[in-house]
């Protein structure tokens, strides 16, 4: 279970991001910090990687359902979660690099889903379930024109950058167990029939 806390680091470090950001006021210690203006790239590598704070108050991508949809989408992303976390638990005897890809993922999760729930209530604007995800790594590797409307590739958080790359590692880990599987079975099967 130490693997763990790889998913809070992750938790901390996207949400410290996002408070960075978006800004927060702590009253008893007279911390007031803004945040990014609004409506601003700043960049970090020109014509490449720049810091935009934008809201996304749908999905992945930025698509809307539409406002009737948020608090579903908040519950469908409590059960994912928690589905994570199930089979986070059934696998801790597997080999390290599922258990760390899956650990990974779930901080992402969990990073997005504070976002859902508590950011709409902490910040005025919507009830509890209804926040809207703060995204501000803008990666502008291309863009397309469609529909009178510009777009670029994508706009995230660590979040996302931690579920993409939890993905790509799992995806790796469980085609490495399938191959160990595989050579297991076929090294079983000529052990039978060699004995026959």
């Amino acid at each position: 279970m130490k693997l763990f806390l790889v998913s809070f680091f992750i938790l901390v470090a996207d949400q410290a991001s996002k408070l960075y950001v978006k800004g927060f006021y702590v009253p008893a210690f007279r911390i007031n910090h803004t945040g990014l203006p609004r409506s601003t790239s700043i960049p970090i590598i020109k014509d490449l990687f720049y810091i935009t704070p934008v809201e996304n108050p749908g999905i992945a991508f930025g698509i809307e359902l539409g406002p009737e949809f948020k608090a579903i989408i908040s519950v469908f992303t409590i059960l994912a979660t928690l589905g994570l976390l199930i089979y986070f638990v059934k696998i801790r005897n597997e080999n390290l690099l599922l258990r760390f890809s899956v650990a990974v993922i779930l901080g992402g999760a969990m990073g997005n889903l504070m976002d859902r729930i508590f950011y709409g209530y902490f910040y005025g604007y919507a009830p509890i379930f209804s926040g809207n995800v703060v995204d501000f790594l803008d990666l502008r590797l291309f863009s397309f024109f469609m529909l009178n409307k510009t777009f670029s590739i994508y706009v995230f958080n660590l979040a996302d950058v931690a579920i993409s790359i939890g993905v790509c590692v799992l995806l790796y880990a469980l085609t490495k167990k399938k191959k160990v599987s595989a050579k297991n079975e076929m090294v079983k099967v000529e052990n039978n029939f060699g004995m026959d």
